[in-house]
C-alpha cells in the first residue's frame, strides 16, 4: 500500500471517529434497534447474575446447585427473554419510556421470578433438591429490574440531551396553564417533539399550592395577579392552556388578558392517550376565532332525529358548499339508505365525493351535477331516487353580487326554491327543510328579499296543503340563522387571507355588528328543527352575543401575532350596496314561540294564501327572465312590502 493510500485512508478513519461525526450520527440516529436493546439487556442481566453469586457466595451458600452451571444460566437468560416477548418491553422507543414500559418490565421479572420458584417447588417434590436457591432468584430480580430501568433512564436523559433544541434562543418561552396530569402529558410530548416549537419555562398553578416544589425540573408559578403579568416575570411569550378544569368562561378570561398584552395563546383537547407523545404534540395548536366564542355546547335529540333520517333516502341540495357539505356528513352520522348530494358547481362537488369515498360507511352516497334552476333535470333526480327528506341548501348568498345581479337571485333563490318545493310535493317528500338566512327579516338587500320570497312560497305551500287537509302531504320547514365562521363569504377566511398578505383589513364599518356561530352548530339545529318540525314553522337559532367586526379584526390580528394598526392595518371602507349595519333573526311584526330545545325558537310570520303568492311569484320570474334590474327589483319591494334598500341604487324605487 502506498504512502498517500495509507494517509488518505488514515484521514478517513479519523474524520469518521472524530467527535463531530459522534455527535452527528448520534442526532442522526432516530431510535435504538431492538437488537442493540436487547445485547443491553443481556448484558444486564448477565451483571445482575454474577452480581447476585457474588453477594450469595459471601454469605457460604450456592446461587446454583450444580457444579456445570452454563446450562442453568442460559436458561435464567432464555426465561427473561421469553417474558420480555410476553409482555412486549421493545414495542416503545427506549427513549419515549414511561411508567408504563417500567411497569412492563417489573411484571416480566416477577413473572421469572414465579417461574423459577415454581421450578424449585418441582424439584424439590419430585427429586428432594432445588436447582436454583430462592433467596438468590428474588435478590437477582431486584438487580436485574433496577439495572433494566435504569439504564432506559440513562438512554432516555442521553437521547433528550441531544436530540433537545431547548438551548435554542430562537424558541419562543412558553409556560404551561395547569399542573395536573394533562398539563404533564402535554410538556413531555412537547419534550420530546421534534421539531422543537416551544422553550417550556414553567407551569402556572392557579390554586397556590405547589410554590416551593418543581415538575419536570420547571418551576411551578402560583399566579396571584393577572396572568400576563406573570409572564412577563419570566420572560414568557406565550402560554398553553392545558388545565382541564378551567371552565369556558375562565377559559375566555385568560384569552382575552393575552390577546390584550400580544401574548400568543394556544389551547391543547383533554389528552385520553397518554402514551401517543406524537399525537399528544400535534394537539397543541394555536387558538381559533371559533374557540372565542362564548357558547355552550349544543345537546341533540338523537332519537327524534334518527327517528326521521334512519334508513331513509336523502336528498341535499347545495351537497358541495360549506353548509350542505356539513348537513352530509352529519346525516351519515345517523345512517340513512341514501344520500344524494346535489350541486351545480363540479369541484367542490367532486372534492366532497373524495372526502366521502374514503370513509367506511355503508350508506350509499349520490353525487349529482345538476341545476335547481333546471326542473326537468330536478324532476329526473326526484323520480329517480324518490327522496323521502328534502334539506334544501342550494342558494346564491352574495350579498353585493346578488344586488348587482338581482335576475340571478330570483331565478336560483325564489324559482330554484320553488322547483324543489313543487317536486317534494309531486313526490311526496315526507319532510321538506329550507336553510335561509337572517337577511330574510326586514330585508335591505335583494339577496334577502329573495330568500324572504322563497320563505313565503315554501310557507304557503304548507298552508295548501292544510287546507286541503292532506295528512300524507310534505311537512315544509324554514330554518333561519346568520353568518357561519368559516363559511364561503364569512369575514374570517377574508381576514384570514388579508392577514397573511400583510394587511390591510377591510371593513365596511366601524359599528357594523354580526351574529356569527360555527359551520357545525348551525347544521346541527338545521337537523333538530327539521326532526321536531310539523310543518309551516320558520325556526330561528340562538346565536348568541353579537360581535362588533372590528373586535373580531383586532382579534385575529392578535391571534396571528400581530399588532393592531401597526403591524396590520385595519381600513374602513364604506357600506357595501344592500349591507346594513346590524341584522336581525325576526320581522318587526313577528313574535316568538319557545321550544323544548332552548336554542330553537318558532318565528310567527304572516302566512299568504297560496294562489295569490303564486301569481305573484310566477310574474316576479317571467321579469327575471328578461333581466330588467329595475323591474325586478320593484316586483320584489311588492311581494316583501318590508324589503328597504339600504345604501342602493334601488332606494329611489322606495320613494
Amino acid at each position: 500500500m502506498s504512502n498517500y493510500t495509507k494517509r488518505e485512508l488514515r484521514r478517513l478513519i479519523l474524520n469518521v471517529f472524530s467527535g463531530e461525526n459522534l455527535i452527528l450520527n448520534i442526532r442522526n440516529l432516530s431510535y435504538l434497534p431492538r437488537w442493540i436493546v436487547l445485547g443491553i439487556d443481556l448484558i444486564v442481566l448477565i451483571a445482575s447474575f454474577f452480581f447476585t453469586k457474588l453477594i450469595i457466595n459471601g454469605i457460604g451458600l450456592h446461587y446454583i446447585g450444580f457444579e456445570n452451571k452454563a446450562p442453568y444460566i442460559c436458561l435464567i437468560l432464555g426465561v427473561n427473554v421469553f417474558f420480555f416477548w410476553i409482555f412486549r418491553t421493545y414495542a416503545g422507543i427506549i427513549r419515549h419510556s414511561s411508567y408504563t414500559d417500567a411497569i412492563k418490565l417489573l411484571f416480566s421479572q416477577i413473572s421469572v421470578l414465579v417461574f423459577f420458584v415454581i421450578v424449585n417447588t418441582v424439584f424439590q417434590y419430585f427429586y428432594g433438591f432445588k436447582i436454583y436457591l430462592n433467596t438468590a432468584l428474588f435478590m437477582n430480580m431486584v438487580l436485574s429490574f433496577c439495572g433494566l430501568f435504569l439504564y432506559r433512564v440513562v438512554v432516555k436523559q442521553v437521547f433528550e440531551q441531544f436530540f433537545s433544541e431547548r438551548n435554542n434562543v430562537n424558541l419562543p418561552r412558553t409556560v404551561i396553564y395547569g399542573t395536573d396530569a394533562n398539563a404533564l402529558a402535554v410538556a413531555n410530548a412537547l419534550k420530546l417533539e421534534k421539531p422543537t416549537r416551544f422553550k417550556i419555562v414553567g407551569f402556572v398553578d392557579r390554586n397556590s399550592q405547589n410554590s416551593s416544589k418543581r415538575m419536570m425540573d420547571l418551576p411551578i408559578l402560583i399566579q396571584k395577579k393577572k396572568l400576563p403579568t406573570l409572564m412577563r416575570s419570566v420572560g414568557a411569550e406565550g402560554v398553553i392552556i392545558a388545565d382541564k378544569s378551567l371552565s369556558k368562561e375562565e377559559r375566555l378570561l385568560i384569552v382575552e388578558q393575552c390577546l390584550e398584552f400580544n401574548y400568543k395563546v394556544y389551547i391543547v383537547p383533554l389528552i385520553t392517550d397518554w402514551e401517543n407523545q406524537k399525537e399528544i404534540s400535534q394537539k397543541v395548536k394555536n387558538l381559533q376565532i371559533e374557540d372565542l366564542l362564548d357558547r355552550k355546547p349544543i345537546v341533540l335529540d338523537g332519537k327524534s332525529i334518527s327517528k326521521q333520517l334512519k334508513d331513509k333516502t336523502v336528498l341535499i341540495t347545495g351537497a358541495a358548499g360549506s353548509i350542505g357539505s356539513e348537513i352530509v356528513r352529519q346525516v351519515l352520522l345517523f345512517h340513512p339508505k341514501k344520500i344524494i348530494a346535489l350541486d351545480q358547481a363540479e369541484t367542490p362537488l367532486h372534492h366532497l365525493c373524495l372526502e366521502l369515498s374514503a370513509l367506511n360507511t355503508e350508506v350509499t352516497i349520490v353525487t349529482v351535477v345538476a341545476d335547481i334552476r333546471n326542473r326537468d333535470a330536478m324532476n329526473r333526480v326526484f323520480n329517480d331516487y324518490m327522496p323521502e327528506v328534502v334539506y334544501h341548501a342550494a342558494a346564491y348568498k352574495h350579498v353585493p353580487l346578488m344586488e348587482a345581479n338581482p335576475s340571478q337571485a330570483i331565478l336560483t333563490n325564489v324559482d330554484g326554491t320553488k322547483n324543489i318545493a313543487d317536486l317534494s310535493c309531486k313526490y311526496k317528500v315526507k319532510s321538506f327543510v329550507m336553510v335561509s338566512t337572517d337577511k330574510a327579516v326586514n330585508p335591505s338587500n335583494v339577496m334577502g328579499a329573495s330568500k324572504r320570497i322563497a320563505e313565503k312560497y315554501v310557507q304557503s305551500l304548507q298552508l295548501k296543503s292544510n287546507v286541503d287537509r292532506n295528512a300524507k302531504s310534505t311537512k315544509f320547514i324554514t330554518t333561519r340563522f346568520g353568518n357561519v365562521l368559516g363559511s364561503n363569504g364569512s369575514v374570517v377566511p377574508l381576514f384570514t387571507r388579508q392577514i397573511a398578505e400583510g394587511g390591510p383589513i377591510t371593513i365596511t364599518h366601524p359599528d357594523i355588528i354580526r351574529y356569527f356561530m360555527t359551520i357545525p352548530e348551525a347544521c346541527q339545529l338545521v337537523l333538530e328543527a327539521g326532526a321536531m318540525g310539523k310543518g309551516g314553522e320558520i325556526y330561528i337559532f340562538d346565536m348568541g352575543k353579537p360581535v362588533k367586526i372590528i373586535d373580531l379584526a383586532r382579534k385575529m390580528i392578535k391571534l396571528a401575532g400581530f399588532v393592531p394598526d401597526e403591524d396590520i392595518k385595519i381600513k374602513i371602507v364604506g357600506l357595501r350596496p344592500g349591507e346594513k349595519l346590524y341584522e336581525e333573526l325576526l320581522n318587526d311584526t313577528s313574535k316568538t314561540i319557545p321550544t323544548h330545545h332552548h336554542k330553537i325558537m318558532i318565528a310567527e310570520e304572516i302566512q299568504e294564501e297560496f294562489e295569490i303568492l303564486h301569481d305573484e311569484i310566477e310574474e316576479l320570474i317571467t321579469i327575471a327572465n328578461f333581466h330588467k334590474k329595475e323591474a325586478i327589483v320593484a316586483k320584489m319591494k311588492k311581494i316583501v312590502p318590508e324589503f328597504k334598500s339600504m345604501n342602493s341604487t334601488y332606494e329611489v324605487l322606495d320613494k
